[in-house]
């Protein structure tokens, strides 16, 4: 059963989904993912949303961080994520600074030359890696759930194919051949860390997240 049948067996209208992001690539994955059932927005929206500082050393402590304090601010339902890149020859890294990696205003560009730099000075042409997404749902400033999802893959120091952001030119999911920029955009988010969370978040939703935050309105 696809994530939007599952949700319209609720008999749900459609929900309001904030995102507690700026990054508007993320929030259309997340939407292509969800699917109609949800009207996904985020903090570009909004006039006076905060800025989060990512001062956690995990994943998961970062997008509770953003969860609890965005969702103390707005009154939609909120959904926070933090993500990226594991590479275990370089233990992990770029990890929870995959966003930030050559910088704190560093774009998606610059992260992946200075990865692929690193990489090109080790013996090998590819590395077992892995995209790791942490999900915090929150509403009114309370955790309601917490999400995680993982694909193994490799990277390549090399970045091939047009589609996707962040480090998806150089990872190739274990078995394709293709990068998540190479592959259609139905594929990437059938089987992505990301679509991964998200399978848990709808499940919770539909067993008593809808019903519980409806009932709270």
């Amino acid at each position: 059963m696809t994530r939007e049948a599952q949700l319209s067996g609720c008999h749900v209208t459609m929900q309001t989904l904030l995102v507690a992001t700026w990054n508007t690539h993320k929030t259309k994955e997340i939407g292509q993912i969800l699917g109609s059932g949800w009207n996904v927005r985020d903090l570009t929206t909004l006039v006076d949303a905060p800025r989060v500082e990512e001062t956690g050393s995990t994943f998961a402590e970062n997008a509770a961080l953003k969860a609890v304090a965005i969702s103390g601010s707005f009154s939609e339902l909120v959904l926070a994520d933090d993500s990226g890149l594991e590479v275990d020859a370089l233990n992990g890294d770029p990890g929870v600074y995959s966003a930030r990696y050559a910088g704190e205003d560093a774009t998606d560009a610059q992260n992946r030359s200075k990865l692929i730099g690193l990489l090109k000075t080790l013996p090998a042409r590819e590395f077992n890696s892995r995209f790791r997404c942490e999900m915090v749902l929150a509403s009114k400033g309370e955790i309601k759930g917490s999400f995680s999802g993982a694909v193994e893959g490799i990277v390549v120091p090399l970045e091939r194919g047009d589609h996707g952001f962040g480090y998806d030119s150089m990872f190739i999911p274990a078995g394709y051949r293709e990068t998540f920029a190479e592959l259609p955009s139905a594929i990437k988010n059938s089987l992505s860390h990301r679509a991964r969370a998200l399978d848990q978040v709808v499940a919770f939703l539909q067993n008593k997240g809808v019903q519980e935050f409806r009932s709270s309105e």
